[in-house]
């Protein structure tokens, strides 16, 4: 599949840089109408998405340079071609944390409160973002014969990509509907640090593409580990989850 979507003025326009834009673009809405359902200030969830958009291209970027130091040694300036892909999600996820911990400060909004809100919206626009990869044809999966299989450069491998877009529409779904039910601030977010991470890890396995490795693991798969303790920790620190509804005085973030 072409990587190029079109040509504008003589410059190409990727396909990766498109569903990376929709994927934020998909954020914003979902965060827009959950502040109006809240009833928080309108204009929160777009603030939000700058605020996200920001630390989450600039912590994914410098990840994947960090990882791929040797390639853009010689090429300091291709650093900043993002329509290219070249984006580490888990560097994107720790930028992203960072914002939002300046975002809910600036706001004067609980820390929890604000994370629950923030990270529901972010595997849909991962799911975009997966679906980049597929057509840029990077992140690609190990070979198969499987009947999934796809061809990336006369190979038949894993649409890993695709498996992970799949995994982000269903972990999306389910903290849509969880949201009502949550107990307290910061069980969305523990959701997510529980499904999504445990997800990456088995999909690791299934990865062609170069990846660093340590005692046997993937860095990936690493972090992936240490979020899921995190939302181990964060769920057992608020009760039982799902087991009541929040409070109306919580919910309404007074």
């Amino acid at each position: 599949m072409d990587p190029v979507a079109f040509h504008l003025f003589g410059r190409p326009i990727y396909w990766y840089g498109i569903m990376v834009a929709l994927g934020f673009l998909a954020g914003i809405v979902h965060w827009n109408r959950r502040a109006q359902r809240e009833g928080w200030p309108p204009e929160i969830g777009a603030d939000l998405s700058l605020w996200i958009m920001g630390g989450g291209i600039i912590g994914a970027r410098v990840a994947y340079v960090l990882a791929n130091w040797p390639e853009y040694r010689h090429a300091p300036l291709s650093i900043l071609r993002f329509d290219q892909g070249g984006l580490v999600f888990y560097g994107g996820f720790l930028g992203g944390i960072f914002a939002v911990v300046i975002f809910a400060r600036h706001r004067k909004r609980p820390l929890l409160e604000m994370g629950d809100f923030a990270i529901s919206a972010v595997p849909l626009g991962h799911a975009f973002g997966r679906i980049g990869c597929f057509i840029n044809g990077c992140c690609y999966g190990a070979p198969t014969d499987g009947p999934l299989r796809c061809s990336f450069e006369g190979v038949d491998r894993h649409p890993v990509q695709l498996y992970e877009s799949a995994a982000n529409v269903l972990i999306y779904m389910m903290l849509l509907r969880a949201w009502s039910r949550r107990h307290r601030s910061g069980d969305i977010l523990a959701l997510y640090l529980m499904s999504y991470p445990t997800g990456r890890f088995l999909l690791e396995f299934l990865r062609g593409d170069a990846r660093l490795r340590w005692a046997g693991l993937t860095v990936a798969q690493i972090i992936s580990l240490v979020l899921l303790i995190i939302g181990v920790a964060l769920w057992f620190r608020g009760g039982v989850f799902l087991r009541q509804p929040v409070s109306d005085h919580e919910a309404s973030g007074e």
